[in-house]
């Protein structure tokens, strides 16, 4: 039986190895060929910025993700303005979700793995 996930990233990069366990779960999850979506909200906007400086650039990670056509990923857009970023910064195609509508959006996943 195919079931809908929501993924929600809120953390940064730089937060030990949150970025690449919850990568591994999304990949996985759709080796099981679920139907897996990724929504990032607050600093986990971040991980698709390109030209990223930081030690750890998760951009490259991200982009696992279509092997296992994983291709719904949602970005808050407030998260991106109040971090100063714009779509065209971001490594990947997304769709825009404004908060007020979050909550809806959530309600069409039958799972909600938080991040």
């Amino acid at each position: 039986m195919t079931k809908n996930f929501l993924f929600v990233l809120r953390k940064p990069s730089y937060d030990g190895i949150y970025t690449q366990e919850m990568i591994d779960i999304i990949l996985t999850t759709a080796a099981f060929e679920q139907c897996v979506s990724v929504l990032l909200l607050d600093e986990s906007v971040f991980h698709l910025k390109a030209s990223q400086n930081a030690a750890k650039n998760t951009a490259m990670l991200f982009e696992l993700l279509q092997t296992m056509d994983v291709n719904d990923i949602f970005v808050e857009t407030e998260s991106l303005l109040e971090h100063g970023l714009n779509v065209e910064m971001l490594t990947q195609p997304v769709q825009l979700k404004s908060r007020a509508t979050i909550t809806q959006f959530m309600t069409q996943f039958d799972v909600i793995f938080p991040g």
